[in-house]
């Protein structure tokens, strides 16, 4: 395997001294350079052509977010953002995936080499995942024309008068890598698309709120966290709500809605699992289970539930996927009809589901 060439960007002399340690300590990675500001980042970027670039956000003259817009813009290599600023969640850190980055990884407060050792493993993993993605899809394409670059303002309002009968349900699970890899998917769906959408990304109960309200800017579909007795209908995503099991529920005769509870206790909260098991009591086999990039095994039995009623399975590979483990524990227990990489989920969706007007 040929070295992998890392560009470290960062205003602190003794981070980039610590950066190039912890990375060079992997015989497979070589530091080429060091930039001081964001200025810097985009001209050794264009003159060394590294194959992953390590980006600070808070720098002088020109900051990261800036740097990271024009490093996206001209393709030479996937960026992770190693910050401070950039804790796991935070508005900062989904701003990052929204731009364009990779990944990001929350840097120590303190810059010493006992706290940057702390994420040595973690930023070398990222590097050697980035670098393998980057050779092995279009990876630098998709982050280019990620398509959070424009917002959606105007939505087509709910169409209330469907019933679960007249449309389907895409119901997705997604964790550890989640907040990069969602962008591949559900931009993508048009506004028209014949099914409501139920999201589960495990992430902690004070960040859903946010995470729905940024997806709701960039998706064709309506985007909103999921609510006590909201209604369903389709062309809408119904994000998951932190702490809550998000479960269906009929409203009347034939409509359904939202049902948020605590139990049953599980290790996550939502639980794909449990969202899955409840989505496909109400739509059977009109149910689209996705299974996309985690750890751990949560929705691989649900998935196995789903296609055995006759609805469609679909996991993310390891080709896309940062963490393979929810995707591969369905695969092993026979739950899954198709593997594709993330960016090829949309397709599959709409082919299988149509349009609302489609005849």
């Amino acid at each position: 395997m040929k070295e992998i060439r890392v560009l470290i960007v960062d205003d602190s002399p003794l981070t980039r001294r610590l950066l190039k340690t912890l990375l060079e300590s992997d015989p497979e990675i070589k530091v080429v350079g060091f930039g001081r500001n964001g200025f810097e980042a985009v001209e050794m970027a264009k003159e060394l052509l590294p194959d992953v670039i390590i980006l600070d956000v808070i720098m002088p003259e020109k900051d990261g977010f800036e740097a990271l817009k024009e490093l996206v813009e001209d393709a030479i290599a996937p960026v992770i953002i190693v910050s401070v600023i950039t804790q796991e969640y935070s508005q900062e850190a989904l701003e990052a995936l929204e731009i364009g980055a990779f990944d990001y990884i929350p840097k120590p407060e303190n810059n010493t080499i006992t706290s940057l050792a702390n994420i040595r493993d973690l930023l070398v993993s990222k590097v050697k995942l980035a670098y393998k993605q980057s050779k092995n899809t279009p990876l630098l394409k998709r982050l280019k024309r990620n398509c959070v670059q424009e917002e959606i303002i105007s939505k087509p309002k709910a169409d209330s008068s469907k019933t679960p009968s007249d449309f389907y349900a895409i119901a997705i699970g997604i964790s550890t890598g989640g907040p990069k890899n969602i962008y591949d998917v559900l931009p993508v769906l048009p506004s028209d698309l014949n099914a409501a959408v139920f999201l589960i990304q495990h992430m902690p109960s004070s960040f859903t709120t946010s995470y729905a309200e940024r997806l709701n800017r960039y998706c064709q579909l309506r985007v909103v966290e999921a609510n006590e007795g909201m209604s369903v209908e389709p062309g809408t995503v119904y994000v998951g709500k932190g702490g809550y099991h998000l479960k269906l529920k009929k409203l009347g005769d034939s409509k359904c809605g939202i049902h948020l509870t605590k139990t049953p206790k599980h290790i996550f909260m939502p639980s794909v699992d449990i969202m899955m098991q409840s989505v496909l009591k109400v739509f059977g086999n009109r149910t689209v289970g996705i299974l996309m990039t985690g750890m751990g095994d949560d929705g691989a039995k649900a998935m196995v539930q789903i296609k055995n009623s006759g609805g469609y399975t679909i996991a993310e590979s390891e080709e896309t996927a940062v963490v393979f483990g929810m995707p591969q524990e369905a695969i092993k227990l026979g739950g899954v009809d198709i593997i594709l990489p993330s960016y090829k989920i949309p397709e599959h969706i709409v082919k299988r589901v149509g349009r609302k007007n489609q005849k």
